[in-house]
């Protein structure tokens, strides 16, 4: 490694450590020499100069905390010696200048996807079975259980499988009974599976979570990767079918795609609902198998930008490099999604500085305004967002965090602003409302249309989607070799200086469209790593 600290912007104060420092020793920065007064782990901060109680804090050129002691020159920053403390942020735009970098050598590049009659395109081509109310799901299990062993997608056992058998035996014109002798592995080739989510919501809560729930699950339906949908209702609970429709047709106005609903109460007997249920999925499965893969432009995929189990290196290797591919992306007519709310404290005015338009500006500042009142009202707040092991890998206060994590955003203008679950229609970067919450954000990301995220990691995270693939990358090398079985990608050696973020950025580009084409699984796919936890619009840090 050429140097044991970075310092990340002229502006900066402190800088990071790249390796362990001992005290007492004597490191390279810039033109400068640097005496470590003591002990600094990697991926932790050091004082670039004398700094006395109230000095502001100073990283990627952003304020990221206010020191609480005295911290000599080469001291460790620590939270015994600072505290969180970040910009204000108005809703004026002001101006600002950037640039982006040369996509030229992907504008003729596609990959293999799913095209929907609606004009989207997909990565992969599922079925959905869900319910509008959490009484549902011990039904949803059963279909799961009836459906994936006899369909070849899984192993499980169940009383509805032998009905199941018998409609796969009708379906190949054969027997029960030689269908189970001879069976295929899978009974339809180009359906990637039946995808099973169930929820603790759709009752009991408000009238906004209700509605909340309806946007989000017609998000998963309308969404590219899933051909239709088996819902799966009560009756009498607040998300009603009536509810999903109308959130259907505000982002399908169309009605595209095949949504069958069963309703318990009207239906009567649980075994008279489920017969009905897997009789008319059954012949909906056989359509979806129909669908077939054909080339499609870049500009067709839609990316969720994630980070969770951050570290010290986050916001210099592995976020700037998926910055890079985001500001690619949105050259070619992609779109990408920022979102984690509460990790883009402290970088507001920037944000806001990139709105395409004075209305974009006015409503992140209010979005970011009323999540930030939600969190006092419960006696919270964004300060409180780093988790233990954020902490203990360097992120030591919110703000930090925040500049590190906006940077998956690159640095292309914003082309919108959506809040929870709205459905990204617009090319380019959306800032999009959600927790920081690893598997609500996700959720919510796919919710909107991601149809492939990325995520990066410090510390590892197994999180995955039941619809769209979740690459997973490590900042650091030391990380994707002990967790090689959820690591999808290593961008440690932008950290150690044997690649460069467009460069890394470039093979990345290579694995997504490998994903994208299903040429590829991703290691949260091939453990079965299908979370999904719908935001309740009360405080979720």
């Amino acid at each position: 490694m050429a140097e044991s600290v970075l310092q990340i912007d002229p502006r900066d104060n402190v800088v990071v450590a790249l390796t362990p420092l001992t005290a007492g020793s004597e490191v390279e920065c810039g033109k400068s020499t640097l005496r470590v007064a003591e002990a600094v782990p990697a991926k932790h901060k050091m004082a670039l100069k004398d700094l006395a109680p109230g000095d502001v804090i100073r990283l990627y050129g952003m304020v990221v905390g206010e020191a609480t002691a005295a911290i000599p020159r080469g001291g460790r920053l620590t939270q015994r010696n600072v505290r969180h403390r970040a910009e204000t942020y108005t809703a004026t735009r002001q101006p600002v200048t950037y640039h982006l970098p040369d996509a030229s050598a992907w504008a003729g590049r596609t990959f293999m996807g799913y095209h929907r009659a609606d004009g989207q395109v997909g990565t992969r081509n599922y079925w959905l079975v869900l319910p509008l109310v959490f009484c549902e799901n011990r039904n949803v299990e059963q279909m799961k259980e009836a459906l994936e062993e006899e369909l070849g997608y899984g192993s499980a056992r169940s009383g509805y499988r032998k009905h199941v058998r018998e409609l796969v035996a009708q379906h190949a014109g054969a027997s029960a009974e030689e269908m189970k002798q001879a069976r295929a592995e899978r009974v339809f080739p180009h359906l990637d599976g039946i995808r099973f989510l169930t929820h603790q919501g759709g009752c009991g809560g408000t009238r906004e979570d209700a509605r909340a729930l309806c946007g989000l699950l017609a998000g998963y339906i309308h969404h590219p990767n899933v051909a239709g949908a088996t819902v799966l209702s009560l009756g009498c609970q607040n998300a009603q079918a009536s509810m999903l429709m109308e959130e259907l047709e505000k982002r399908d106005a169309k009605r595209t795609k095949p949504v069958l609903v069963f309703d318990q109460q009207k239906t009567g007997r649980e075994s008279a609902l489920m017969t009905r249920a897997l009789d008319e999925t059954f012949a909906a499965l056989e359509k979806a198998n129909g669908a077939q893969r054909a080339a499609a432009p870049l500009s067709a995929l839609t990316v969720g930008l994630k980070c969770g189990g951050s570290d010290g290196f986050s916001g210099i290797s592995a976020n700037p490099m998926i910055g890079y591919l985001s500001d690619v992306l949105g050259e070619l007519g992609g779109t990408t999604l920022l979102s984690e709310f509460p990790e883009l404290h402290g970088v507001e005015q920037e944000l806001i500085n990139r709105c395409a338009t004075d209305a974009l500006a006015q409503r992140f500042y209010d979005l970011m305004q009323a999540y930030a009142a939600r969190a006092r009202a419960v006696h919270s707040g964004f300060e409180m967002n780093p988790s233990p092991g954020n902490i203990e890998d360097g992120l030591i206060t919110d703000a930090i965090k925040s500049a590190g994590a906006a940077r998956k955003g690159g640095v292309a203008p914003v082309k919108d602003v959506l809040d929870f679950p709205e459905y990204a229609t617009t090319p380019g970067l959306n800032l999009l409302c959600t927790p920081g919450n690893d598997v609500e954000a996700v959720t919510a990301q796919t919710g909107a249309g991601a149809s492939l995220v990325l995520f990066t990691t410090g510390l590892g995270t197994p999180t995955g989607n039941p619809i769209a693939p979740v690459v997973k990358i490590a900042t650091n090398s030391a990380l994707a070799a002990r967790m090689d079985d959820i690591i999808d990608f290593d961008a440690g050696g932008i950290v150690t200086g044997e690649t460069t973020i467009p460069e890394c950025a470039g093979k990345l580009m290579e694995l997504c469209v490998e994903v994208a084409s299903g040429e590829r699984q991703t290691k949260a796919e091939l453990l079965g790593q299908n979370d999904f936890i719908p935001w309740k619009r009360g405080v979720s840090l």
